[in-house]
């Protein structure tokens, strides 16, 4: 492991970590704005997190050891994951880190960890979450390994750290192929996030929920944990649409004016696609539960569109 991919690895960190709570407001800013409310402040969410750090924890009666282990676990296996995606500063990979297949276990690893989650406190609304999350995940993974298929193929590399380098050091001209990418990934972004319309992340109606009914019965650090985890899952993915998508602006070297750069244009970038998000989701109601599949094949037919024009054009 060279230097400089340390210094990726403290930068992206630390960024990610810092950046995902603003996301997070900023989509819940939007929906207030088309439902004419004022909403919150888009630092509320930074606020949340430290009021929950201050709370204590309580365990349910029925908890294991998974309870207490599995919030560490998720921040983990997430922080690890957003390694994997260049978000203001791309270098050459190192140590198998990039890879879109360790890539995609690090996520279903998270997943499955918060299935036992909610599974292991004994709570009636936890176990409906979980088994909503898993038969979500059953339909939705093939779907996923098809988009990032997709991805592979249009930029000729199984590692997510080369695509953002050829992305930012040559540029992706708007092609219809790079578009159809471009809605195959947001698709998986509102999946994976749980955002409507296949959940609603501010609901605790029990007949609807499947993330929160997951996390029910956390409380405390362990929520504020899952919560940091959740944030940053959906700004990695933000990342991986908009380097791949709309690459300008991320830094190929350490310069202090060319990284400032690349910070504030992806904040812009990130804002305009939370925006978009925002949107989307005040335009949509919340899908019945076995309706969801046809929002999904959509992303499906035109990444499996893409591979046939990739391999036989």
């Amino acid at each position: 492991m060279t230097a400089d991919f340390l210094i990726y690895g403290i930068i992206n960190t630390i960024f990610v970590v810092l950046v995902a709570p603003l996301f997070v407001s900023l989509v819940k800013k939007i929906k207030a704005w088309t439902q004419g409310r004022r909403g919150p402040s888009i630092f509320q969410t930074y606020y949340t997190f430290l009021k929950l750090f201050q709370k204590e924890v309580i365990f349910s009666p029925n908890a294991s050891w998974i309870t207490r282990v599995t919030p560490w676990v998720c921040i983990a296996a997430i922080l690890t994951a957003s390694l994997f995606v260049p978000l203001v500063y791309v270098t050459s990979p190192a140590a198998g880190i990039g890879n879109i297949i360790l890539f995609l276990y690090l996520l279903v690893l998270a997943r499955f960890l918060m299935a036992l989650l909610g599974l292991d406190a004994g709570s009636a609304f936890g176990g409906m979450g979980s088994s909503r999350e898993m038969s979500v995940a059953a339909v939705i993974e093939p779907t996923t390994i098809i988009v990032f298929a997709a991805l592979a193929f249009v930029f000729k590399s199984l590692n997510i750290i080369d695509m953002a380098a050829t992305a930012a050091t040559t540029g992706t001209p708007v092609t219809p192929t790079l578009i159809l990418l471009g809605i195959s990934l947001f698709i998986i972004l509102i999946v994976e996030t749980a955002r409507i319309p296949v959940d609603n992340p501010e609901t605790h109606l029990e007949l609807t929920m499947i993330h929160e009914g997951m996390i029910l019965e956390q409380s405390g650090r362990n929520l504020a944990i899952l919560e940091i985890s959740s944030a940053i899952k959906q700004t990695v993915l933000m990342a991986l649409l908009i380097n791949l998508i709309v690459p300008w602006g991320i830094a190929t070297s350490l310069l202090p004016f060319v990284l400032a750069t690349a910070i504030v244009l992806f904040i812009i970038k990130g804002a305009i696609l939370a925006l978009f998000m925002g949107l989307f989701e005040s335009s949509m109601a919340k899908m019945r539960f076995f309706r969801l599949p046809n929002l999904f094949m959509m992303a499906f037919f035109f990444s499996t569109l893409i591979i046939i024009i990739e391999v036989f054009a």
